[in-house]
């Protein structure tokens, strides 16, 4: 548990080892898939400097990445794609990732703890928790798995296409994306459904 000075302590239907924090990177961005990771931690090997993701540097993230990735009783990380987000929208594609990353899970979790306040439609038990990956050290590791997965993607996309600056903004509507997108127009990774794409879209 985190403590968290703007909310109560956080209390938990759920007494047993087998706890998955779920949490999702990637709902803003104009490109690319939404990342979605599940992680049980192991009481046994705590990991310190858990919180989240964003409050992380990159070098303190990928640290913490490893140690989880080593540690964890179990960890996933699933995806929907640019195309998924655009058939679905963004609030069920999101779940769909969501669900993957749990149903990945070997052993497999019995209890949820899901960032936000809404859980993604799966069969198992749990609870949502707004701020969780502030308050919850499985929803924390379940935050930097998955940041640390599609900031992989944005930097492997920005060396095949260097002239949109992904590896600054990481697909964000930032000026600098953009200002590229203007100037070179959507990729096929751009998701086509988000208004910034469809208006230069429209322009071709």
């Amino acid at each position: 548990m985190i403590e968290h000075k703007y909310f109560p302590t956080l209390e938990i239907a759920y007494s047993g080892e087998r706890l998955a924090g779920v949490d999702e990177v990637g709902r803003g961005p104009l490109i690319g898939s939404v990342v979605a990771a599940a992680v049980i931690l192991d009481p046994a090997q705590p990991i310190d400097g858990l919180t989240d993701s964003k409050k992380l540097t990159a070098r303190k993230r990928e640290a913490l990445d490893s140690q989880i990735r080593e540690r964890a009783l179990a960890f996933a990380v699933a995806e929907a794609s640019a195309a998924e987000v655009d058939a679905l929208n963004i609030y069920h594609a999101t779940h769909l990732a969501m669900r993957r990353a749990i149903d990945a899970l070997a052993p497999a979790a019995e209890y949820l703890l899901v960032d936000g306040n809404k859980l993604p439609g799966h069969l198992l038990p749990g609870q949502a928790v707004v701020k969780g990956d502030s308050r919850h050290c499985a929803i924390a590791a379940a935050s930097i798995l998955a940041k640390v997965a599609r900031d992989a993607q944005m930097v492997a996309l920005d060396e095949c296409y260097p002239e949109y600056g992904f590896a600054r903004h990481k697909g964000y509507p930032t000026k600098e994306h953009l200002t590229a997108l203007a100037a070179h127009g959507p990729l096929a990774e751009h998701r086509r459904s988000f208004a910034p794409v469809q208006r230069q879209l429209a322009l071709l």
